[in-house]
């Protein structure tokens, strides 16, 4: 039985239709991700599904004691009192689950077919079952273990959370929906406000779930491991893919060509038939043939082929050269009070680099971008741009101070008042800003909307040295991906904060990971300094344990063994380990070697596929198509493998 079936629903704002009787149901279990531009109705959907608006025709139907869970992007309130109590409010008390029992009881009583009494009673056994054990789901120590891994600190708890910041608030809000374990869980952009070690703990917390999730996100990694299953809003309504977003991409991709394809055979039949028709018009002979194919023509209904959606696409212009050494940070240091934010730090960015700055939230991020670009003072040290360096900073504080009452071309043509108009509507409407839109109030602008003019104004003064904080958030994932391609062209240097994973993988070349009151650098994009950071933490138990059971071993072995024996047998025991575990290690690097090179085409394909204008040639695009598939196949059969023969290596 489905957890919730929405059932014809429409909606409208004033001329602008969001839903036109859309139909859908969400199975137990499902992970869905709801996918569209900044506006198409992701978030409207979520409050109709939550129960916070109503669709102007339509119903939505819950099948009966469904729990659900939503998280908006924003949180105004939470309820009362420390954190953990906070928390812990999120979940019906044992008082009130007592008289869920008793309420279920009477429906019971009075239940009338057998198929109604069944159901409540199973909802009686699931309520009786949850008194039991309420403290083991629900208690203090389960709340405390989701709020330490979503990164507050065990001093936070006690904590008022009137005092959290708004970011803080968003987590303490998520942990309140993980402890209740809804049937169906409703996330806007969760990751929004969450840092690496967190948003590592959140995506494996969802992939063990066994719970349903509809999913909205601008991280493409993110959502694709997370859903198998896609729902989104086109031009032509709301549609459904089975599998991930790469999936959809594809699928969608495929079915555009082949719709393409249809409506121009379709046009080509059509004009042979009109030039028959206009030929033989007026030939007794051909009367009979030219209405038979008037009136098939009158019955074959046109092929419409999709409307292309506007996207941003946009390019940097080209940056004057700096000097190699584009900035040095020396022996710098940060304080807030009595709070450490770097003790000593000394950083070099060269010409080139696109490092990304990582760390856990208050570790000082932000703070060192604001260093560098000179909105904060330092205590001690010292910061240097090198040789013509021209700097740009987009941070989202920045959108704030966008002057309200200007319009978006005053905004953007106050900072090269001495270009044409042209010039700056030409890159207003790369961002999706044309026509009457460049004659809008700033104050009228959605956060998606500032985040687009606040990046145009990085067009418009073009540096080679870019400080980023958080450029996707109020992004959609489309125009997070063409700010990544555009940013992979960018010919300057670029230090950036982002908790999106796809972001970070795809542009960075080092990583600083901010930790300590110091900065610790990695060369390599996010997912190798994780994997590095997982073995040395894997090596160093491993080590102790292997420490201790020695230890234990030999204290044993002493009293009966000389040290002779002891060595030879150690020996030995080495030597039959090394012959089992031999093979597989060389079967691991084999399989390992396939997988990168796999990926590595891979990649290569992918910016391809992303090219609308490859789709308007079908002999090349449907070859690249089937070889991305079949590389997905391959890699999803070398990756199994090679987590058994690591599971076969660990275990021998």
């Amino acid at each position: 039985m489905s957890l919730v079936t929405v059932d014809q629903i429409s909606l409208s704002f004033g001329k602008k239709q969001i839903l036109d009787c859309e139909s859908f149901a969400v199975q137990p279990g499902e992970k869905i991700g709801l996918v569209g531009p900044n506006g198409s109705g992701k978030s409207t959907l979520f409050r109709i599904l939550a129960g916070e608006r109503e669709p102007d025709a339509g119903e939505v139907l819950f099948a009966r004691g469904v729990k659900l869970g939503y998280l908006p992007q924003d949180i105004l309130e939470l309820p009362p009192g420390t954190l953990v109590d906070s928390v812990r409010a999120a979940v019906p008390g044992s008082e009130e689950l007592a008289r869920s029992v008793i309420a279920v009881e009477e429906e019971l009583v009075a239940a009338q077919d057998d198929e109604a009494r069944l159901e409540l009673s199973q909802r009686l056994a699931e309520l009786h079952h949850q008194l039991n054990d309420f403290e083991v789901r629900y208690g203090r120590h389960r709340a405390e273990s989701i709020l330490s891994g979503l990164g507050f600190p065990e001093h936070e708890f006690s904590r008022d959370v009137a005092t959290l910041s708004g970011g803080w608030k968003m987590r303490a809000a998520l942990a309140g929906l993980l402890l209740l374990e809804p049937d169906l869980l409703l996330l806007d952009e969760p990751t929004n406000h969450l840092d690496i070690p967190s948003l590592t703990w959140f995506d494996q917390f969802l992939r063990r779930s066994s719970k349903a999730v509809i999913l909205i996100s601008h991280d493409r990694d993110f959502l694709n491991r997370q859903i198998s299953r896609v729902m989104s809003f086109e031009t032509e309504g709301m549609r459904s893919y089975t599998g991930n977003y790469d999936s959809y991409k594809r699928q969608r991709a495929e079915e555009e060509l082949n719709l393409e394809i249809r409506a121009r055979r379709q046009a080509e039949e059509r004009a042979v038939t009109e030039r028959f028709i206009d030929r033989f018009r007026y030939k007794a002979s051909k009367a009979r043939q030219v209405q038979s194919r008037i009136k098939l023509l009158e019955k074959s209904e046109a092929i419409q082929v999709h409307e292309q959606r506007a996207t941003v696409r946009f390019r940097f212009p080209e940056v004057p050269r700096s000097g190699r050494e584009v900035v040095r940070v020396n022996d710098i240091h940060k304080r807030f009070g009595d709070k450490v934010i770097y003790r000593g730090v000394s950083r070099t960015l060269e010409r080139g680099d696109r490092v990304a700055i990582i760390g856990v939230n208050g570790a000082g991020k932000t703070t060192l971008l604001k260093l560098i670009a000179g909105e904060l003072p330092l205590d001690q040290g010292t910061i240097t741009l090198g040789h013509n360096v021209q700097l740009a900073y987009y941070a989202q504080h920045h959108t704030e101070k966008l002057d309200r009452n200007k319009t978006i071309l005053e905004e953007i043509w106050a900072l090269v008042p001495e270009k044409p108009q042209s010039f700056v509507r030409g890159v207003l409407g790369s961002f999706l800003f044309q026509g009457d839109d460049v004659d809008k109030k700033i104050e009228v602008l959605s956060g998606g909307e500032r985040a687009r003019v606040a990046l145009a104004r990085l067009l418009v003064l073009p540096s080679n040295l870019i400080l980023m904080d958080e450029p996707t958030n109020h992004l959609d994932l489309d125009s997070a991906e063409r700010l990544v391609e555009a940013l992979k062209e960018y010919g300057g240097t670029l230090l950036f904060v982002s908790h999106n994973r796809s972001f970070i993988n795809q542009l960075a070349t080092r990583i600083w990971d901010v930790r300590s009151g110091s900065i610790e650098e990695w060369t390599g994009n996010l997912d190798a300094y994780l994997y590095h950071q997982q073995q040395v933490a894997n090596s160093s138990a491993e080590a102790s344990e292997s420490a201790a059971a020695a230890g234990k071993a030999a204290a044993a072995k002493t009293k009966v063994e000389s040290d002779g024996e002891r060595r030879r047998r150690e020996a030995q025991e080495r030597e039959a380990k090394a012959a089992i575990q031999r093979p597989l290690k060389k079967k691991i690097e084999q399989v390992e070697a396939q997988i990168a090179a796999l990926e590595v085409e891979k990649k290569t394909i992918e910016p391809q596929l992303a090219d609308p204008a490859l789709y308007n040639d079908f002999a090349r695009s449907r070859p690249l198509m089937d070889r991305f598939s079949e590389l997905e196949e391959k890699l999803q059969a070398l990756y199994a493998n090679w987590e058994s023969l690591q599971e076969t290596l660990s275990n021998s």
